[in-house]
């Protein structure tokens, strides 16, 4: 890969980072709010459902319209890996903000809220995890801001290494098979 192809797959990758970064900030302002209102939960699990599939449509955009419609595996992992990257950037700035500024112990609250109910009270009986929901909760309380922001980072770094694998694998195309 030449510099030039590099910066290439770089800018291609942040612009859509941060498209997917919007789709991932959008579920998490659906997920907060869907606590209150299971139709916006629902919606957050089918946005982040569907960003594997809005990333493989990105790349197979980037190998069309950039690369003239051949890109190797191993351009597609990158730019898969790359663009979970960026937008775990920008997600985890964003749960920055909320959990330092916003949230005010309100996503704890709903979770104590839902344990402390009839029914959650019920199925942690039944499963016999009172004490491990209850050191949970603690711990979570105990998070700090930043906390919260790099664990999401480093699951969606995690997630762009495993997911780019089948991604550029499917949407990899070499030069014979273009015609």
């Amino acid at each position: 890969m030449t510099p030039e192809e590099y910066v290439q797959l770089k800018a291609f990758a942040r612009q859509d980072g941060a498209l997917l970064s919007v789709m991932w900030i959008g579920a998490f302002a659906c997920y907060v709010q869907g606590l209150t209102n299971p139709m916006l939960g629902m919606l957050a699990l089918l946005l982040i459902i569907a960003s594997p599939f809005f990333a493989a449509s990105r790349l197979r955009h980037f190998r069309d319209y950039a690369r003239d419609g051949v890109i190797s595996f191993r351009r597609g992992y990158a730019y898969i890996v790359m663009t979970f990257f960026y937008a775990g950037l920008l997600l985890a700035a964003a749960l920055y903000i909320y959990f330092a500024f916003i949230d005010d112990g309100f996503l704890l609250g709903k979770l104590m809220d839902t344990m402390n109910s009839e029914e959650g009270r019920q199925i942690i009986q039944m499963y016999g995890m009172r004490e491990q929901m209850e050191e949970g909760l603690k711990e979570l309380g105990n998070m700090r801001p930043i906390d919260y922001a790099l664990n999401m980072l480093t699951i969606n770094i995690t997630t762009g290494f495993l997911l780019g694998l089948p991604i550029a694998a499917a949407y990899k195309r070499i030069e014979e098979l273009k015609n």
